[in-house]
């Protein structure tokens, strides 16, 4: 892919800060956590819910990574015991629907996945 001069980040390239938010957005538990907060905003164990399978302390990281790079907003309601939800912010809103089609078009071709996975077993 060519790098087109009128943008200014080049994914391609390692020293590109856009490679290390792109590893966040596409982990595992990073775009599960991004897909699972579209379209409402959840708690904590919400969330260790909804994504089966991540441990508190993956959890917690991935959160942590995806709010350094703007796209998670930890949200702190001032009740005894304090209430913290986390939504996503509108850059947030953007990738979480990229991550959205991209599992959607996983969906789509997962019959064949499984049959081609059958075949070569």
């Amino acid at each position: 892919m060519a790098e087109d001069p009128r943008r200014p980040f080049d994914v391609f390239s390692g020293a590109c800060p856009s490679r290390e938010v792109l590893e966040h957005v596409t982990s595992r538990w990073g775009s599960l956590t991004l897909a699972a907060l579209s379209p409402e905003p959840a708690r904590f164990g919400e969330l260790r819910r909804c994504v089966d399978g991540v441990s508190d302390k993956m959890l917690s990281q991935t959160l942590k990574a995806l709010e350094a790079d703007g796209l998670v907003e930890r949200h702190v309601q001032s009740t005894l015991p304090p209430n913290v939800d986390y939504r996503l912010t509108p850059n947030g809103e953007t990738v979480a629907a990229a991550v959205k089609q991209l599992i959607l078009a996983l969906y789509a071709v997962m019959p064949e996945v499984m049959e081609s996975k059958a075949q070569s077993a």
